[in-house]
């Protein structure tokens, strides 16, 4: 079932048992043992009520078995089930619970590793330029193309290998190289790596990286031309000014010397860069500020200006699904105007440039821009919104449809359990009866506003009934011998033997109307705050 959003997690066990999540080993195990005589499937000769009592005793048992080991019950305090499910070993005992968390992520690090490791990572671009003037002049609508792709792979927890290779082609002339790179994690703050490259630039190099502190990192590299000899080197580094934004510096040595300085903000709803840079006889600065609408669809505008560039770039994109995301762009520059439309799929992507013209006609530029973002809307509002709502609505009905069975086989489950329990409740009830002691004469678990309803009207309706278990066997089952009633702070209502959640996702509470002594009392608690009866403060 699924858990309340609200209120502690990982109690269902303490639940089972009636304990509180601080109940000592001695409490486990006298809990342990009073359940297990109620439950114990040779207590039963009826071919149903055996097979009941053998699922509930096996739940018992289980609870009982983490909750009595306290390696298990740590660990079961701080991830629930699935740190006891998810198949990782602690190795040596541990005594701490932040020792436990630690030794946890430690090794959930591990297998993400792991992994990572036995599969290999591939990305790369499609680039196809298209050009309409082209067209027109009979020279073609393809201008040129260009390809890259890599392979990544990790070899070990330190070193990775990857290879991979371009091809461009741009009218009578093209051009291709291949890659490789091997990079070793020296420690948890260096790494090293080696470069190859043959074809139109084949040249050899070693880059080093290491953080230098909490904050900033710094990496420098050197390279080797195959075909003339010359060096590059480059340093670059890297800090953290603040939470969501970063800065750095970079320097380039060699035929093709620049310096750069540039930053970097990004948080939830919007990201911006932006880098200025002086090389020889070269300068060019850029920004681009993204800010996304929703989790799906998102805005950019970006320019550069430079010795060699005077482009102003605006458009958007829109997630697809969770690997998939498409992009369209317009720009304008002195080059021309520009469509731009990108298709994302995890590593892969595709990249459609189309020259519209190459002359900066005032009219044609901004029909060129208003033309395909007004189709955009009309589409989005009249075709896109109209379907995702359709398959959200039929998604949203699917999950109802599955939580109405798990409710279903829930409430059947408790109904078994109070079966169990129905023998056991009605001797403690006759024996408080004949004492003036604990009674339950009425309890109800399940919607807080329904409850709040019942309470006030005493009615409880079709629709209210479905909406709220009776669960008046198990409180008489759990009343102690001395005429008490306590359910722990912290744990939720639903999980004790015989209770279900009939709502999921929506505030619960508990009404209880008891007697005792000769009088009539009412309670109503939340799904995780106390309980402790009888009281005199609930008296009618």
């Amino acid at each position: 079932m699924e858990e309340d959003k609200e209120g502690p997690p990982n109690r269902e066990l303490y639940a089972l048992l009636n304990l509180s999540p601080q109940a000592s080993d001695e409490e486990i195990r006298k809990a342990y043992r009073q359940w297990a005589q109620v439950y114990h499937p040779d207590k039963y000769q009826a071919p149903h009520m055996k097979d009941a009592a053998t699922e509930n005793f096996q739940r018992i048992r289980e609870a009982y078995e983490i909750l009595s080991d306290p390696n298990k019950r740590q660990i079961y305090d701080i991830y629930g089930m699935e740190g006891l499910t998810s198949g990782m070993e602690l190795g040596p005992k541990l005594d701490k619970a932040e020792e436990i968390k630690a030794e946890m992520e430690r090794l959930r690090r591990r297998k993400e590793l792991e992994k990572i490791s036995a599969h290999f990572r591939s990305s790369g671009t499609i680039l196809t330029n298209l050009s309409l003037p082209d067209r027109l002049d009979g020279d073609g609508i393809l201008r040129g193309m260009a390809m890259t792709s890599e392979v990544q792979s990790q070899l070990s927890k330190r070193n990775v290998v990857a290879i991979g290779g371009n091809l461009a082609v741009s009218g009578n002339d093209g051009g291709g190289a291949a890659t490789a790179l091997f990079r070793h994690q020296l420690s948890e703050v260096s790494s090293v790596e080696l470069m190859g490259s043959t074809g139109l630039r084949a040249l050899i190099g070693v880059q080093a990286s290491r953080r230098l502190s909490i904050h900033s990192t710094a990496t420098t590299g050197l390279a080797v031309s195959l075909k003339d000899g010359s060096l590059n080197l480059s340093n670059s580094w890297t800090r953290q000014l603040s939470e969501t934004a970063s800065g750095n510096i970079q320097l380039a040595l060699g035929s093709h010397s620049s310096i750069a300085v540039g930053w970097l903000k990004k948080d939830e709803k919007r990201s911006a860069s932006g880098e200025v840079k002086f090389g020889t006889g070269t300068f060019e600065t850029a920004a681009h500020y993204t800010y996304k609408f929703s989790s799906k669809s998102h805005g950019r505008i970006a320019g550069r200006f430079g010795s060699s560039a005077l482009e102003v770039e605006v458009g958007g994109g829109r997630k697809l699904s969770k690997f998939s995301t498409v992009r369209w762009l317009y720009s304008i520059g002195i080059q021309g105007i520009f469509w731009r439309f990108e298709l994302r799929r995890g590593g892969q992507k595709l990249i459609i440039p189309i020259l519209l013209t190459r002359h900066l006609n005032p009219v044609f530029a901004t029909g060129a821009l208003v033309l395909p973002a007004s189709l955009y809307f009309l589409l989005k509002k009249f075709v896109v919104k109209p379907y995702y709502l359709r398959r959200d609505k039929q998604k949203t009905s699917e999950n109802a449809e599955k939580i109405s069975v798990q409710v279903q086989e829930a409430k059947a489950a408790a109904e078994k359990a109070q079966q169990l329990q129905q023998n056991v409740a009605n001797r403690k009830k006759n024996r408080q009866l004949e004492t003036g002691g604990l009674v339950i004469t009425r309890a109800l678990y399940g919607s807080h506003e329904v409850l709040d309803k019942i309470n006030a009207s005493r009615e409880t309706n079709h629709e209210s009934a479905s909406k709220v278990l009776d669960v008046t066997i198990p409180l008489n089952f759990l009343v102690s011998d001395s005429g008490q009633l306590k359910l722990h702070e912290g744990v939720k209502k639903s999980g004790i033997m015989g209770f279900c959640d009939l709502c999921p996702g929506k505030p619960k509470q508990l009404l209880v109307e008891y007697t005792y002594a000769g009088n009539q009392y009412k309670v109503m608690v939340g799904d995780y705050e106390e309980l402790m009866i009888p009281s005199g403060g609930y008296r009618i």
